[in-house]
């Protein structure tokens, strides 16, 4: 047998072998690993890649074994594609540590994860009370995701039937002292008034490390001299504060009139007007 052909089906026979002794150890292998583990690790894989190539000084036998093991996954990944069981199979698929509340221990000793390092994953959640999640599963890669009880979950401006503007991508319109015509393009803005928003904060263009335009439209920045204040954009603030005074004044002028019809008139269109404030509070004060 040719010496090339050998080393394939050494390749092939340890990358399988590999597979099962990680699949064993579990899905702790490859998502968090003990030093022992690591060190065991490493120790496994280069018994492996040694019995598998025993290429001492032939290049040749190293770039065959070397291509082997890179073409076997992408073989694997089209064959996956193809077949779901398969890609159950090699892929891992994900096991339920908490169900309607309940620590399912089973599933924790069939991962061989402790308790404390269930707590561990949770807390990089930023749960730290396991009575608080409905269900939690730890996916083929490792990571666990989970769900909170309804009761625990945060408010949400849906839940609080807030209306708020869609949130775009800023644009990065000023990178260390210099202006991006494109970002500033596609944010729908030019030159002229980039500048004036500068002039507004007193900077000018070579100050600026960072400059962005949020999704509403206004600039920030960031400056080289990090001493430097540059106070917050106040359009959104001040807009309110005008549709505020404008229902005040309404106000005042239902009060102050001896006429039936414009004091109707006058409480009508303050009460649109406070029904508008009322849906874009949340946009201007955010």
């Amino acid at each position: 047998m040719p010496e090339w052909i050998n080393i394939i089906f050494r390749s092939f026979l340890f990358l399988v072998v590999l597979f099962f002794i990680t699949k064993w150890l579990g899905k702790k292998q490859i998502s968090q690993l003990s030093f022992f583990e690591y060190v065991t690790g490493i120790t496994i894989g280069s018994i492996g890649a040694e019995v598998a190539t025993k290429i001492e000084h032939s290049i040749i036998n190293g770039v065959v074994s070397i291509a082997t093991f890179a073409i076997a996954p992408f073989i694997v990944g089209l064959i996956s594609l193809k077949s779901k069981s398969f890609r159950g199979f090699v892929e891992g698929k994900g096991t339920v540590f908490i169900k309607d509340g309940k620590i399912m221990e089973d599933n924790l000793k069939k991962e061989k994860y402790t308790t404390d390092e269930l707590l561990e994953l949770l807390r990089k959640k930023d749960v730290f009370n396991v009575a608080d999640v409905e269900f939690a599963v730890l996916e083929a890669t490792g990571d666990l995701t989970a769900m909170l009880k309804k009761e625990k979950q945060p408010l949400t401006p849906k839940d609080l039937q807030m209306n708020i503007a869609p949130i775009k991508e800023s644009q990065a319109v000023i990178m260390d002292g210099e202006i991006m015509d494109e970002p500033l393009s596609t944010a729908g803005k030019n030159r002229k008034w980039l500048h004036t928003e500068l002039s507004k904060m007193g900077i000018t263009v070579e100050n600026v490390f960072l400059g962005q335009i949020d999704s509403y439209g206004e600039l920030t920045v960031d400056l080289f001299d990090d001493k430097l204040k540059v106070a917050s954009p106040q359009e959104r603030p001040l807009l309110l504060a005008s549709f505020k005074k404008c229902q005040a004044d309404l106000e005042l002028f239902a009060l102050g009139t001896d006429s039936q019809d414009a004091k109707n008139m006058y409480h009508k269109n303050s009460l649109k007007l406070q029904k508008a404030i009322d849906d874009v509070t949340a946009i201007l004060i955010s």
